[in-house]
């Protein structure tokens, strides 16, 4: 190999590991985007409890991940030396981070739906056994080709599941988790009397609104990072995303009557359903994608506050994640396609089995993680811990001191 070829192969492996790993930092700072969002909108005696459990969660996450479920998904241990894990300027390393940082996401989603009334150490185990086996399983189906899913599709209908960035592998999965541990805890103590609603408003809209803009710029790293190269980047991806983005603004403004709770959740339905198809659905299409998941998010919510009584979802993210993630999947399907100025090579009727395989796994995996934890200790706090919060019950210590 002459010394020019060397260097430039050089250049391209340490430029991609700089890409990834840029990528993988941005995702990992969406986690902070996380963690606000929640505190702004819990009340002021579980705040500190929702910043403790998206930073431990991802610890976790980052272990469980490590040691087992990366193996599950890719077949890739990390057992070797540091000289064989470090070659081609630790790529492969890089590559883990980045896609450990949305494993991470799945139990800083689930953390939003039961805030206020879970049990600290129970809801800890719960998310290393879905990080470490039941997403992995379900990420490898799409993204590794495991278990012949993909080559089944693509047998039957002409294309493979399409899902460039996770709407359905990350998203719908996340929040169709959530949606069982939701149901297993049951709605927060005072939420209804005499059968009628109390609304516990935000805390802080401040908050919740930061932990929407972090949101929103780290997720141009999880959707236009998912090239995971320089070769791969696509303009096409940021756009779409930004304009999905937008389409989720406007609609949520328009069906949320002006409500900053939903204006600040509106962008980020529409982050989450153009994730499966930005990489090849024209800008107008992905604008469409956002504004109906905008659309989506707001109606769903109030209903389900308002008639599911069984059903507290604290920060919505059943409707966010979970539906807006497997809207995306379908649209990808739709807007994906040549005939709506798509890039073509997808399948509605893929993406449509798709998105019901990985609800499917998703609900299944999550009732009997969190049913075999409510049997052996417990998923909820007791009364007079709920009553005195998270943050007095569990962590000994308020949002705010008092002096």
């Amino acid at each position: 190999m002459s010394p020019t070829n060397s260097a430039v192969e050089i250049l391209v492996s340490s430029s991609n590991t700089l890409f990834i790993l840029l990528g993988a930092v941005m995702v990992f700072a969406m986690h902070a985007g996380f963690a606000f969002l929640e505190v702004g909108t819990v009340r002021h005696k579980n705040q500190v409890n929702a910043l403790v459990k998206i930073m431990t969660d991802f610890a976790i996450s980052a272990l469980v991940y490590f040691f087992v479920g990366y193996q599950i998904a890719y077949g890739i241990t990390f057992f070797d030396s540091a000289a064989v894990l470090s070659q081609n300027n630790g790529y492969s390393l890089v590559k883990f981070f980045f896609l450990m940082t949305f494993a991470a996401a799945i139990p800083a989603i689930i953390s939003g739906g039961v805030a206020e009334r879970a049990k600290f150490y129970p809801m800890l185990v719960s998310s290393a056994i879905i990080v470490g086996v039941a997403y992995p399983f379900f990420e490898g189906i799409v993204w590794n080709g495991n278990y012949g899913f993909q080559d089944l599709l693509e047998t039957h209908f002409g294309a493979p599941f399409h899902d460039f960035a996770g709407s359905v592998v990350v998203h719908a999965f996340g929040g169709w988790v959530a949606l069982t541990a939701i149901v297993l805890l049951g709605t927060r103590r005072g939420r209804f009397k005499q059968g009628k609603l109390v609304a516990f408003a935000p805390s802080n809209i401040p908050f919740l609104a930061l932990g929407a803009w972090i949101l929103c710029i780290g997720w141009f790293g999880f959707n236009v990072m998912s090239a995971q190269t320089l070769e791969g980047i696509s303009g096409l991806v940021a756009v779409n995303s930004l304009m999905a983005m937008v389409g989720g603004i406007i609609t949520a403004m328009i069906f949320g009557k002006n409500d900053p709770g939903f204006i600040h959740n509106g962008p980020l339905a529409g982050l989450v359903a153009i994730c499966a198809g930005s990489d090849i659905m024209h800008p107008i299409g992905a604008l469409a994608t956002g504004a109906f998941a905008g659309a989506i998010f707001t109606l769903l919510f109030t209903y389900v506050q308002q008639n599911l009584k069984n059903t507290d979802d604290v920060l919505g993210v059943w409707p966010l994640h979970g539906v807006c993630g497997a809207w995306g999947g379908i649209a990808a399907g739709i807007f994906g396609s040549e005939s709506f100025g798509g890039l073509g090579g997808v399948s509605f009727l893929s993406q449509l089995v798709g998105s019901i395989a990985g609800i499917a796994v998703a609900t299944i995996s999550g009732f009997a993680v969190y049913s075999a934890i409510k049997v052996i200790s417990g998923l909820r706090l007791n009364e007079e811990d709920e009553f005195n919060g998270a943050d007095l019950s569990i962590h000994k210590i308020g949002s705010i001191g008092k002096e």
